[in-house]
């Protein structure tokens, strides 16, 4: 594969170092889109890829901060989730523009662009940040397993690394597979959280009226702490490298109307997933205000919500419902924080591992801190470690932002499908405000 595969020479000119190999390379360009065919026809073929990054936007982290968030300030930070999301929409466009014009994943990017030393301290940083993530997800999914089975969290963060295995036995099949049990989870999650909202019984105006922007939001520094978790967990950093190299799984015409084509479909495919995961994050601040804010409870914990919810909600499948939706969360992340992190692995280093061995690698980075932290703080610190973990991936989310817009923006990388300018100018607007917030917060933290 790696003789027969050659970039055209017009792409390559914008950088500095040329990629040798495409990005999962054992799946890439694996799934046929029919050239003569409808639209619907075409955009089922192309959809896929927006589903597993939305799946990050609806992980255990997301479940934290929205809990902590609804619980606190009732449905004020609804506009937060909204503004996050269409921020979300904007660079995961740009994520898949990248990747199906250049031939390369975000990481290949950055360490064709960039030095050595620059390019060896994004990866670093994005090891953090995927780290961050995956104890967010392995932890969700251990609650979920000791809220349903009563196992404990130390043997349930264990038990989830076994996805290694689910991963490569789901791509031995096909890519395709990978999708289809991912699309299939957040069915069930969507499904349930529906059944939530039925039980909740919310306050439709005051949901409404959520969703526009308050001022108090940045002058509330609690507030401005679980508004900027709720950032983290939206627009998440590993998703950025995750999106560019799984739209490159499409074979598409490798002509410059076969590309634009595929990021019109690819985009498409992205907006309406990310929207699905809206509904999801909504769903959850939405249910623990109703529930929690309007008793006067305050929900420090996933646990306490689970316990919470059946007596407060009058019916036992509230609880039921939330665990299950919980468990489903945690198993879809960890599939896709393994594709990440293969992904930045192979994209920064260049290093080429066997699958099984690159996932294991991958697996441990997360395990093993979950397992540490559990055995020092315990089942009752888990939540605390969730919506920090969240604050960590917004603080890392420059590092990964800021190359994305660059790269897109720039004509000689990107050719005539460089992004078009009004797009590059709200781009650089989210870049902005994202690490001015950040900058914010870590000023309230050590000197506010």
């Amino acid at each position: 594969m790696e003789a027969a595969y050659k970039k055209p020479e017009q792409e390559q000119s914008g950088w500095k170092s040329k990629s040798s190999m495409p990005s999962l390379p054992e799946v890439h360009q694996s799934m046929n889109v029919p050239k003569k065919a409808g639209f619907f026809r075409k955009l089922l073929a192309f959809m896929g890829p927006g589903y597993l990054v939305a799946v990050g936007y609806m992980d255990p982290g997301n479940w934290a901060t929205d809990l902590a968030g609804g619980s606190q300030f009732g449905y004020t930070l609804l506009s937060v989730i909204l503004i996050s999301n269409l921020m979300a929409i904007l660079l995961q466009a740009l994520s898949g523009r990248l990747g199906i014009v250049t031939g390369r994943d975000l990481a290949q990017a950055c360490r064709d662009h960039y030095s050595k030393p620059v390019s060896f301290a994004l990866w670093l940083l994005c090891e953090i940040a995927i780290a961050a993530c995956d104890l967010a997800e392995v932890i969700g999914a251990a609650i979920a397993l000791n809220l349903l089975f009563g196992m404990p969290l130390i043997y349930g963060v264990i038990l989830t690394s076994i996805d290694v295995l689910l991963v490569l036995l789901l791509q031995k099949k096909g890519f395709r597979y990978i999708e289809a049990m991912v699309i299939s989870l957040m069915a069930l999650i969507t499904i349930c959280f529906v059944m939530e909202l039925i039980f909740s019984r919310p306050d439709f105006a005051a949901v409404a009226a959520g969703f526009i922007p308050k001022t108090e939001i940045v002058s509330n520094p609690a507030m401005l702490y679980i508004a900027l978790g709720i950032l983290g967990a939206t627009v998440m950093p590993h998703n950025l490298y995750l999106h560019s190299s799984i739209v490159q799984t499409r074979k598409i015409e490798p002509t410059i109307e076969g590309k634009r084509e595929a990021i019109k479909f690819s985009t498409i495919d992205t907006t309406i997933a990310l929207m699905l995961a809206l509904f999801v994050n909504a769903a959850i601040l939405i249910l623990s205000a109703a529930a929690f804010h309007s008793a006067g409870k305050e929900v420090a914990e996933i646990q306490d919500a689970y316990h919470l919810l059946g007596p407060m909600l009058g019916t036992g499948a509230a609880s039921i419902l939330f665990a299950v939706a919980l468990l489903a969360s945690g198993q879809n992340s960890t599939l896709t924080g393994t594709l990440a992190g293969q992904i930045v692995m192979e994209g920064f280093l260049n290093i080429r591992l066997s699958p099984w061995l690159r996932r294991l690698i991958t697996r441990m980075i997360a395990i093993v801190p979950a397992v540490i932290v559990i055995g020092i703080y315990g089942e009752s610190g888990a939540t605390d470690l969730l919506v920090l973990s969240q604050v960590i991936l917004s603080l890392q989310l420059s590092f990964a932002v800021i190359p994305l817009v660059k790269f897109t923006s720039d004509r000689k990388k990107m050719g005539v499908l460089v992004t078009p300018k009004w797009m590059i100018i709200l781009s650089w607007i989210v870049a902005v405000v994202i690490a001015g917030l950040n900058a914010y917060l870590l000023y309230s933290t050590f000197f506010g």
